[in-house]
């Protein structure tokens, strides 16, 4: 275990920067450190009233915002276990989650809890507002209604004058306590929380605050889901504990709306999944360079040279033309994309990471990023490749140390599966590792999809929703052009028997698509539905070959 503690980093931040401005809504409210303070012993004493224990489990469900933030640094100081759900999950995931990770209570924003049936979440003892704190409703397991003058009573007990930074505490959560439980999908039959403790967290900070460049009072801005390990971590937790300025957009943010954010907060680090930047390169870059006129001006050395340092600060301006570096993670980076910034010289850097990991595993700055490479081994992991040459022959990525969970919530066999008895977490990826320790990855055996906003998209949940349908054999769902595409072998013996023609069985599909995409998440939504004309290829364990089907998409 680490020696440093999550909650003193929190106290500290707050002490030293008490009238300095810590989080605000884009285009919203601002709270000072000292604001954040005084709404983390509001909410630690409506715990205490509501019968809160330490390790308890409290769901929070919402949007990025400044409330979500205060709420998950009131939880985790509290010693309760904070259950992060993404807004985007239906209702009927968003009360299998509660029910699964056995949550006491449930803070939610206003619009998503108009759309669940708190009767069907069974152990909460209710549901509180993260618009204003208010509460929503009483729960099956208990009532929250009678206490709310007593909460008023015994804060004003407490702290007659209000919050100060003189009297301003917080007592320390040991390392060894679980801090979050994340949830890697809603649907039933996928549903794995990774446990994080606060070891996990502290670790990111520390490896954070020695390698990555931010500076007390610098502004950042906070688009990736917080929800997500990678965006709560470095968007919103370890800058909270530097005392920077976070800006939260509170909307699902287009590249149009992020670009215009960076363009007014100008953020002195960013942040971004590989679709957004290769999104800007399409668009920014491309139709520059593509123009008939500029490939005879780029086969000139000197006119090459002018030409890439305007598009080079072109694109530093679209980021807002004030950061040391876009640290780029979540999923590979299109090559093609990397080569152009590394030629001209723009000031990026890619990192690596899994929700198990808190998120972080490797990554190296911009001064020392190379080209394919996700950078070395964070300092408080090992890490190696489970192969005989592991500088030359692919391997799977196997780490241990203090940034791994603690394992899978009420889900032994993962778990076991996961990490082996000698404490080696098996992350699914493919890679290698150079003489200098930068890592190279070189294929995901997992399948997970990376969405349009960092979300993770397991496409075995809807495989499994269209195998179940009449008409089709299997599935395949891929990523073509940033959407998903699925893939379909038909069952043939069964239009044959119903007398269903091409046309009417790709009429079937569409209406299958349209009830698919009402039942899931929007960013999960297929585009289209492709019929193939024979079966997909398999392994001999009788697996479809989906790497065959996706590494052309």
């Amino acid at each position: 275990m680490l020696q440093e503690n999550l909650s003193n980093f929190i106290l500290k931040a707050i002490r030293n920067n008490w009238k300095t401005k810590a989080l605000a809504d884009y285009n919203g409210k601002s709270y000072t450190y000292g604001d954040v303070a005084g709404y983390i012993i509001h909410l630690h004493t409506r715990f205490e009233m509501y019968g809160i224990q330490p390790g308890d489990k409290i769901a929070l469900l919402g949007k990025n915002s400044a409330h979500w933030a205060i709420t998950y640094l009131a939880v985790i100081t509290y010693g309760a276990v904070v259950v992060p759900i993404l807004p985007d999950f239906k209702p009927g995931d968003v009360h299998h989650i509660v029910n699964h990770s056995e949550s006491r209570l449930l803070l939610a924003a206003d619009a998503l809890f108009e759309n669940l049936e708190p009767e069907k979440m069974e152990k909460i003892k209710g549901s509180v507002s993260l618009n204003d704190f208010s509460i929503l409703a009483d729960g099956v397991a208990g009532s929250l209604s009678d206490k709310a003058e007593a909460v008023e009573d015994l804060y004003q007990e407490k702290y007659p004058f209000g919050t100060q930074s003189d009297n301003f505490f917080l007592k320390p959560v040991l390392n060894e306590h679980l801090a979050i439980i994340s949830y890697t999908s809603g649907t039933t039959g996928f549903t794995k929380g990774v446990m994080l403790p606060h070891n996990s967290l502290v670790a990111n900070i520390v490896y954070a605050n020695k390698n990555m460049p931010l500076d007390p009072g610098d502004s950042i801005v906070s688009f990736l889901p917080l929800a997500h390990a990678y965006g709560c971590a470095f968007e919103f937790l370890w800058p909270f504990t530097l005392g920077c300025h976070i800006t939260f957009l509170t909307k699902t943010p287009s590249p149009q709306i992020i670009v215009k954010a960076f363009r007014e907060i100008k953020p002195r680090l960013v942040l971004a999944v590989p679709l957004i930047i290769e999104k800007i390169y399409k668009k920014q870059v491309m139709p520059v360079i593509n123009k008939p006129v500029m490939h005879g001006l780029l086969n000139t050395p000197l006119l090459k040279t002018f030409i890439q340092k305007r598009i080079k600060q072109k694109l530093v301006n679209v980021f807002g033309g004030n950061f040391h570096e876009v640290v780029i993670g979540g999923a590979p980076l299109n090559a093609e994309v990397e080569r152009f910034l590394k030629k001209i010289g723009f000031p990026y850097s890619i990192g690596y990471g899994m929700t198990e990991c808190g998120p972080l595993i490797s990554y190296a700055n911009s001064a020392k990023t190379r080209l394919g490479s996700s950078g070395k081994v964070v300092d408080t992991l090992e890490l190696k490749i489970q192969s005989d040459d592991p500088q030359n022959i692919t391997g799977e990525i196997l780490v241990r140390g203090e940034n791994l969970m603690m394992g899978y919530y009420k889900n032994k066999e993962a778990t076991e599966k996961a990490i082996d008895k000698d404490g080696w977490f098996h992350t699914g990826d493919l890679g290698l590792i150079d003489g200098d320790g930068y890592l190279y990855i070189k294929g995901r055996s997992k399948s997970m999809i990376l969405g349009p906003s960092g979300q993770n998209i397991y496409p075995e949940e809807l495989e499994a929703r269209l195998n179940n349908l009449p008409f089709i054999q299997e599935s395949l769902v891929v990523e073509k052009n940033g959407k998903l595409e699925a893939l379909i072998y038909p069952d043939y013996e069964e239009t044959d028997l119903k007398g269903l023609d091409e046309e009417a069985l790709k009429e079937m599909l569409n209406l299958y698509k349209t009830n698919i995409n009402n039942s899931f998440p929007e960013y999960m939504s297929l585009s289209s539905i492709k019929i193939v004309p024979e079966e997909f290829a398999k392994t001999p364990k009788k697996s479809i070959k989906r790497f065959l089907y996706t590494m052309n998409q």
